[in-house]
């Protein structure tokens, strides 16, 4: 992970050197600071956060095949942002309104699971299925809408996911959010794993189980709006992440959930510099994680990825 971090520094259609930064090269400088540092950040952060995202979303639902997508964070997002793009001109006011995106459609999918009182992680999935319909519906609406030479294109580029808009006055606040999440779901880590059991065993250990499924829920989900609000939608990290820590650990201890984090963490950010060397106009990232993580799907699926491991 801090290989990439480091390599990323240096990979992009500008070029410096170290010795130009040593040297004090004004441009280099700025370049460095104000766009090289802060993607290499989010593409460690962001991925770390998906990672994590995605150990929590698989434990919780006992689902091998969850991801941080499964309860509307992703098509919240879209929707959100897509919203921001058609009615605000400053991309600080699509990052808020992806952000609010997401954040919506994650209320609403826990409100809809709420009026089933059985407490089924079934029951969550299938009203994440219904909001994430629902928020589909608001994004071909307003796609309908948009200027196709300008707004829609626009749309289309935030859904298939890049770090090109990274910069340092746009990440602050999305980082900060991401640092204090992954803090609050290592302490609430014990309360995850007990959630993945029955749920008469975890009253019988004392948990609140609603909302201890709550708040660990919206704690990951906030840490994936964070991340999604800045980069668009990114496929597959949250997926397989996970997948990779507990082949190499073979244990779900919490050195398997920033494991987790840190395998995320590699996925994007090597990603992200194959999406600015490989072509001679910068890529998507979503295209290279999909090239990873859709031949990983159909992995799971015919060793019966069904169920938690």
């Amino acid at each position: 992970m801090c290989a990439l971090f480091l390599l990323s520094l240096f990979v992009g259609k500008y070029p410096f050197t170290i010795e130009g930064l040593l040297a004090g090269d004004e441009r280099q400088w700025l370049v460095f600071k104000m766009l090289r540092l802060s993607r290499s950040i989010v593409g460690v952060a962001g991925g770390f956060a998906l990672g994590v995202a995605g150990y929590i979303y698989q434990t919780v639902f006992r689902n091998s095949l969850a991801s941080p997508d499964i309860i509307g964070v992703a098509s919240g997002a879209s929707a959100g942002a897509a919203f921001g793009i058609l009615f605000f001109a400053e991309s600080l006011m699509v990052t808020v309104s992806a952000f609010g995106g997401a954040f919506l459609a994650v209320v609403f999918t826990l409100l809809l699971a709420s009026i089933d009182r059985s407490g089924r992680n079934s029951t969550v999935i299938l009203a994440g299925i219904a909001v994430h319909a629902f928020a589909q519906t608001i994004l071909m609406s307003l796609k309908l809408i948009a200027d196709p030479e300008k707004e829609l294109a626009s749309i289309e580029y935030w859904i298939m996911g890049s770090l090109n808009g990274i910069n340092s006055s746009s990440i602050g606040i999305n980082v900060a959010l991401i640092v204090i999440s992954m803090i609050i779901l290592i302490v609430l880590h014990r309360q995850a794993l007990i959630l993945a059991s029955d749920e008469g065993e975890a009253k019988m250990l004392g948990l609140n189980v609603n909302g201890s499924r709550l708040l660990v829920l919206m704690t990951a989900t906030v840490a994936v709006a964070s991340v999604v609000s800045m980069t668009g939608l990114i496929s597959f990290v949250g997926l397989v992440a996970p997948h990779v820590a507990k082949r190499l650990t073979r244990n779900n201890s919490i050195s398997t959930m920033v494991l987790c984090g840190i395998v995320g963490a590699c996925l994007l950010e090597a990603a992200d510099i194959l999406a600015r060397s490989v072509a001679a106009t910068e890529l998507p990232v979503s295209i290279f994680t999909s090239i990873i993580g859709v031949p990983f799907l159909v992995f799971i699926i015919f060793k019966g990825g069904k169920g938690h491991e």
